[in-house]
C-alpha cells in the first residue's frame, strides 16, 4: 500500500465524484424514475462508480 501511486488513482476518483454529483443533481431535478427515488439515492451514494451508471442506464424514465 505504501508504494501505491496516487497520481494514477486521482483521475478515477475525480471522474467518480463528478459522476456522483451529476447523478444526484439529475435525480433531484427529474420528476419520475423507474423505482423509488430513495432507493436510487442509496445506490448512487453507496455502490461506488456502478451506482450512478446504473441510474443513468436503468433509473431514468423517458417521458
Amino acid at each position: 500500500m505504501a508504494n501505491l501511486n496516487f497520481g494514477l488513482l486521482a483521475p478515477i476518483i475525480i471522474i467518480e465524484l463528478i459522476l456522483l454529483i451529476v447523478a444526484l443533481v439529475d435525480l433531484i431535478r427529474i420528476e419520475k424514475t423507474n423505482g423509488p427515488k430513495w432507493l436510487w439515492t442509496l445506490l448512487i451514494l453507496f455502490v461506488s462508480i456502478i451506482g450512478p451508471i446504473l441510474y443513468f442506464v436503468v433509473g431514468r424514465r423517458n417521458t
